[in-house]
């Protein structure tokens, strides 16, 4: 063998060596769940049947929520950065070859951070905009913009025919509900203002919309809205000292509220409206991922940087999934 082919042959054995010994890319599962890392700014890609953790993509600055488009594919984020200098990007993640994409410019759009992906859109909140919006995929572009004039527009709900929107506003200490009405001005829609307790952030709707659930961060209590009256019928003590989330497991019985003051996550009885347990989880207590069969949630625990898994028919805590530091907005992705 001549000293070209020689070099050849133990290039190519070293490449050979070289690929075998690197770590195979394991692919997306499906359904996976995706979590913030807050602090690392990374998006973890966790097997929900393993509890492993599959992948971790960089993403922008100050990481708040979490959304996925409805084929699966496509992971929308929050670069919040309100509590310092509002940001106007959302990061964007390819979960098939699991890397990031190039952000979304939001301009004018101040410190987005609730999320809903609803019909191939992105719907958001605009905190320091005072407004929400919409992100339109195919067109590229922001494509809707209403504004509230709430201060601190937190979260939002929007539903599935999209012409019913509910939203927190935790500084107005309001539930703002929007109803898209051709009797209504030129923009479309009727805003209804509901006052709460001091500071709602996390709330739910229930799975047949007639309630709407509202956790006031700043009073420890619970405000219970009939949206058909649009009332508050009932404020119930939730004894939480900064309650974070609220979620309706899909059967509507259970009310989960995580709460980042005492680590804790507090489970109510959704129809007698009264506590049924309180789990000690650590140390910040934040967001909230139920399985789309109701049998487990997770919880972030973001002081103590590990997700709690929940068995929603024992409320007994049934695994733990190391993370990064400062776990808390969680998604689901389904590849269709």
């Amino acid at each position: 063998m001549t000293p070209s082919g020689e070099w050849n042959l133990c290039a190519a054995l070293l490449l050979l060596l070289l690929v075998l010994a690197s770590p195979a890319l394991a692919q997306t599962p499906s359904p996976a769940f995706l979590v913030i890392e807050k602090e690392d700014q990374k998006v973890v890609i966790v097997d929900p049947a393993s509890l492993k953790i599959v992948a971790r993509v960089p993403v922008g600055a100050d990481p708040h929520e979490i959304c996925v488009s409805s084929d699966g594919k496509t992971a929308y984020i929050s670069d919040y950065g309100a509590f310092g200098t509002p940001l106007h990007t959302l990061s964007v993640i390819d979960l098939v070859a699991q890397k990031p994409l190039p952000a979304v410019e939001l301009g004018a759009l101040l410190a987005p951070h609730g999320m809903q992906a609803v019909a191939d859109k992105i719907y958001f909140t605009a905190e320091g905009s005072k407004a929400i919006g919409r992100y339109n995929p195919t067109l590229g572009k922001v494509d809707w913009i209403l504004g509230l004039g709430q201060d601190r527009t937190h979260m939002l709900v929007v539903s599935p025919d999209q012409t019913r929107i509910f939203a927190s506003d935790v500084n107005s200490d309001t539930i703002s509900i929007l109803d898209r009405d051709k009797g209504a001005d030129v923009s479309g829609w009727n805003q209804t203002l509901i006052p709460v307790g001091k500071g709602p952030e996390g709330f739910d709707v229930s799975a047949d919309g007639k309630e709407v659930w509202a956790a006031n961060s700043h009073d420890g209590t619970v405000s219970i809205i009939d949206v058909g009256s649009r009332k508050v019928v009932q404020t119930v003590e939730s004894h939480t000292k900064a309650a974070n989330r609220l979620k309706f497991t899909p059967d509507g019985n259970l009310v989960l509220i995580s709460d980042l003051g005492t680590g804790d996550l507090v489970v109510f009885d959704a129809h007698s409206r009264h506590e049924t347990k309180r789990i000690s989880l650590g140390h910040g207590a934040a967001g909230i991922l139920i399985t789309p069969d109701g049998g487990r949630a997770f919880v972030a625990v973001s002081r103590d940087n590990y997700i709690a898994v929940i068995d929603l028919k024992t409320l007994a805590v049934v695994g733990r999934i190391p993370t990064g530091s400062g776990p808390d907005g969680m998604a689901w992705a389904v590849n269709k």
